[in-house]
């Protein structure tokens, strides 16, 4: 008997990919990645496995209803991992929009809950991503 409740593509997920740099604001990101995923927002997913092209990870990713990248810094790490891969349709906060700079801005609930609430404020404003041919992953 098989378990397919645990597909992450069963109602179209929303993902959401962080940056877990090694400084602050990579940790900042992280935080509220995991606050956003805790609150029932999305499901936090593996950026690396976006960069190594793995191929369940891409096809989950491909049939994500929304996808949230979060970075800590100018760099864009998330976005441009995301970018390089393929995916062009998702929400994007970086938290050196918010005023936080990378070495520069320790670690607090107010900054997470800042990126926690602006992750929230991009995904609403971000349309369904129409399914992409193909898109089921747990096939």
């Amino acid at each position: 008997m098989s378990d397919t409740s645990s597909c992450a593509c069963v109602g179209a997920p929303t993902l959401i990919f962080a940056c877990s740099g090694a400084s602050d604001v990579g940790e900042i990101a992280d935080h509220a990645a995991r606050q956003l995923r805790d609150q029932g927002v999305g499901k936090m997913y593996c950026l690396a496995g976006i960069g190594g092209q793995v191929s369940g990870i891409v096809k989950t990713t491909e049939a994500a209803g929304k996808i949230l990248a979060i970075d800590g810094c100018p760099l864009n790490c998330a976005k441009g991992t995301l970018e390089q891969a393929g995916f062009k349709d998702f929400a994007h906060v970086r938290l050196a929009d918010l005023g936080m700079v990378k070495g520069c801005s320790p670690v607090s609930e107010a900054r997470v809950t800042a990126v926690v609430d602006a992750g929230r404020k991009a995904l609403a404003v971000q349309p369904d991503r129409p399914e992409r041919a193909g898109g089921a992953c747990c096939g």
